[in-house]
């Protein structure tokens, strides 16, 4: 059960639209590795992880990442208020005005939508805190593109903030996964899927 306090996690205070930062920051939202694809990873594979303390921590992750999905969707909707035609056509954001008006939908900046085919839920603690770990380090390349591109900074102390975020996860599941070797056989811990054969 969630409690949901209404307000952002970090304060979105955008002036003016921006269609072209728009068309990029799209993919933290739908892409590939964006949030929406975190949040869903993580509370797909807390179930099958061992210990009460990693199902927490990818509840709380997951929570988070929820949250951030909240941040990249209020970035888009006030980049995107207030556009004229000519700054959609400019941004090269027709085609998705077309099939979304304004409205926000979760998919790339290449446009590709939004698929669950981005995120692997493999119920072996091992394999999905690694997984987690190389999602967090991508998400946080991805950020790292964005501020590379955007130059606008009422977005870029956003994205900043989601930057250094998804470099606390990475730490955190790291320390999830150093937890998890501990409790297992030393000697033998990737011969077997421990949250399945060690029943």
């Amino acid at each position: 059960m969630w409690v949901y306090e209404k307000k952002l996690q970090f304060p979105v205070e955008i002036t003016h639209p921006d269609a072209k930062s728009a068309a990029v920051i799209l993919s933290q939202l739908g892409g590939a590795d964006g949030e929406m694809g975190a949040a869903l990873r993580y509370l797909s594979q807390r179930y099958t992880m061992p210990y009460p303390q990693l199902q927490a921590l990818l509840t709380d992750i997951a929570t988070e990442e929820m949250a951030h999905v909240e941040l990249i969707s209020a970035i888009l909707y006030q980049l995107t208020d207030g556009l004229t035609i000519d700054e959609i056509k400019a941004a090269g954001m027709d085609a998705y005005f077309v099939d979304h008006t304004l409205g926000i939908y979760p998919q790339s900046a290449a446009g590709v939508p939004f698929s669950a085919s981005y995120f692997q839920s493999k119920g072996d603690p091992i394999t999905d805190l690694s997984e987690d770990m190389a999602a967090e380090q991508k998400a946080r390349t991805t950020y790292d593109n964005i501020l590379r591109l955007v130059d606008n900074e009422e977005v870029n102390k956003v994205i900043r903030f989601l930057r250094a975020r998804e470099i606390v996860h990475y730490q955190r599941f790291g320390e999830a996964l150093e937890f998890l070797k501990t409790r297992l056989n030393s000697e033998n811990y990737y011969a077997c899927n421990p949250s399945f054969d060690g029943k």
